[in-house]
This record gives structure tokens, C-alpha cells and sequence, in this order.
């Protein structure tokens, strides 16, 4: 996999994008500082509010092409992002139970329905190779940095518990060799899927729904006080994947896909399947042990993430039943 070239900068969907792009493309931030910090957000679910809140996490991982890097830690921006994040947490607080049960949470996310409706049941049975595409598509913006939003809570966690999720991300990171990382299998399907492998490829074509999914990993990741959060979502992660990739290996197998595209998920339902043992027992019960009044967090992490995971299903999914695409158009795209 060759390095990542710096990615441009999406087109804006709304006032609030538009004004950080405009912003962050033009002066340095120590010529003149982001001048919205009281942003007026009238749907923090929404396109403009998820595409602006990308934006801002994104200069945290590679940047953006033309960007100066010191926006990364300008105060205004920083102010700008705190009220996107408050309002993007204050909804998924307000649709989420406040349960604090993590053993429950867990359990229920284990239990497979006897008749999926899902996404990755969608393409078991009768998705189409451009859906699939589609799904890719959705689900670059995850795979090509996949493990680096959870990256960040290993300097928050202590003992026991960080040295088993050092462990997990050690696996995701293909166990130090990058033939086998993660992210480079993820962009060798890409290349076998006849799509573009290159970082942010499809951020211009993507929904608000997926966008927020990558959104709450990297919000949990940036914020010491949501580090449990983090790990409730990384353990819905390793749950729900080993089962959901194996029903997608069996649509790809359906379609006659390259090896490459089902290699990457292969490599999923058995490394996930360990990885939700050791979460669950070797992270998420030594946390608890550790902190009983994380807990709660931990079961927030694992409810807002698998809402956030659900309205992206149902989204992709009522498009699919329309005939209908489940990308947004670009021109030129």
C-alpha cells in the first residue's frame, strides 16, 4: 500500500461547511483565527453539521491538501467543533436508554435474529454487484483508517485492560506487517472492485448517516472523558462483524467476486471472533472492575453506535428497495 496522499477538501453541503471550508482554505490560522464560533445548527444528524464535524476530526488524522496544519489546534475552530460535538452527543444521549448494563448490552448485540433485515443480509441474499459497490463506498471512510480512532484510547486506559486492547490493534494493524493491515486489505478490494483505493475517495458521495458513524468513533477517541464510551463501541464493532462478514463473504461469493473482495472479509470473521472475546472479557469487564462508574459510558458507546449503525441501514436500505442509489450524485463522479 503506498503512502496516503493528502486528500482534498469535499465540496460544502450547507453554511456551516461552507464556512469552514472557505476559512480553512484560505489564510493560515496564524494570520487570522476561525471566525464561527457559535455555529447555529438546526440538524445536528444532518448533512452539513456531520460533513463539517468530518472535517474537523479529519485535520487530526492526515489533513486536507492546501491546509495548514496549524488549524488542527486553532481555538476558534476548536470552539466551532465543541458545538457541533455538544449537540451531535446531546441527540444520541436523548435516543439512547442511559442503561448501565453492560453485560446485557453486550449479550443482546450477540443474539443473532432469526430473520435479519440488515444490511449485510440485503446483500447475502440479493444485493446486486453495484450495490455492493455502494457498500463499499459507505464503508471506506471507516476501513481505509480502520483501528486509528480506537488508537487514541490506549494512552487512557491502564493495566490489564490496555495491554488487551494493544493486543486487539496489534491485530488490526496486521500484526506489524502492512501487507496485512486492515486498512491495506480494505484498499485491495477497493482496487479488485474496479473503485478507487485512494483515502477520502468517496467522501463527497457519501450520506450524512455514514459520515456520523465514523463521526461518534472519532469523537469518543478525541475526549479522555468518553474513553469508556470508545471501548463500548469498539466492542459493538468486534460483536456485530464476524457474523455480519460472513453473510457478506456468502453475497460475494454469490456474485462471483475477486478473491480480494472477500479476503478482506474473511480475514474478519475470524479475527473479530477472537477480538469480541478479549473485548468483552479482558477490556470491558476489567474496566468495570477497575471503575464501576464506567459503565454506564461503556453502554452509551455500544447503544449510540448501534443507532447510528441502524439509521445507515435503514437510509441505504429504503434507497436499495426504490431501485434506487444509495450514493449521493457528484458531478463529474
Amino acid at each position: 500500500m503506498s503512502p496516503i496522499a493528502t486528500p482534498s477538501l469535499p465540496r460544502s453541503r450547507g453554511p456551516l461547511s461552507h464556512a469552514l471550508i472557505s476559512t480553512i482554505a484560505g489564510e493560515a490560522p496564524h494570520a487570522q483565527t476561525f471566525p464561527v464560533p457559535h455555529p447555529v445548527i438546526a440538524d445536528p444528524l444532518g448533512a452539513d453539521a456531520q460533513l463539517a464535524l468530518y472535517i474537523c476530526y479529519e485535520l487530526h488524522y492526515h489533513g486536507f491538501s492546501g491546509v495548514d496544519d496549524g488549524w488542527e489546534w486553532d481555538p476558534g475552530l476548536l470552539a466551532f467543533r465543541h458545538e457541533l460535538e455538544d449537540q451531535f452527543l446531546a441527540t444520541l444521549r436523548g435516543q439512547t436508554s442511559g442503561a448501565n448494563d453492560a453485560t446485557a448490552a453486550l449479550d443482546r448485540l450477540a443474539v443473532e435474529p432469526q430473520q435479519g433485515s440488515g444490511l449485510s443480509d440485503y446483500l447475502s441474499e440479493r444485493g446486486t454487484w453495484v450495490q455492493m459497490r455502494e457498500f463499499f463506498a459507505h464503508r471506506s471512510l471507516y476501513h481505509l483508517k480502520e483501528g486509528d480512532p480506537h488508537a487514541w484510547v490506549i494512552p487512557r486506559l491502564s493495566g490489564a485492560a490496555k495491554a488487551a486492547l494493544v493486543a486487539v490493534e496489534f491485530d488490526e494493524y496486521g500484526g506489524g506487517r502492512v501487507e496485512r493491515m486492515h486498512s491495506t486489505l480494505f484498499a485491495n478490494l477497493l482496487r479488485e472492485a474496479g473503485m478507487s483505493s485512494r483515502y477520502l475517495a468517496y467522501l463527497d458521495c457519501v450520506p450524512p448517516e455514514s459520515l456520523a458513524t465514523v463521526n461518534f468513533m472519532s469523537l469518543c477517541g478525541l475526549h479522555r472523558n468518553l474513553r469508556a464510551a470508545l471501548v463500548g463501541l469498539f466492542a459493538a464493532t468486534e460483536i456485530t462483524t464476524a457474523p455480519s462478514a460472513r453473510r457478506i463473504v456468502a453475497g460475494l461469493t454469490r456474485l462471483g467476486a475477486p478473491r480480494a473482495c472477500r479476503h478482506f472479509y474473511t480475514e474478519h470473521i475470524e479475527a473479530d471472533a477472537v477480538h469480541e472475546q478479549i473485548l468483552r472479557h479482558d477490556i470491558v469487564a476489567q474496566m468495570i472492575q477497575d471503575d464501576p462508574k464506567c459503565e454506564g459510558d461503556i453502554v452509551f458507546g455500544i447503544e449510540a453506535s448501534e443507532l447510528l449503525e441502524q439509521r445507515l441501514a435503514r437510509f441505504v436500505l429504503d434507497k436499495w428497495n426504490r431501485e434506487l442509489s444509495s450514493l449521493m450524485p457528484v458531478a463529474g463522479g
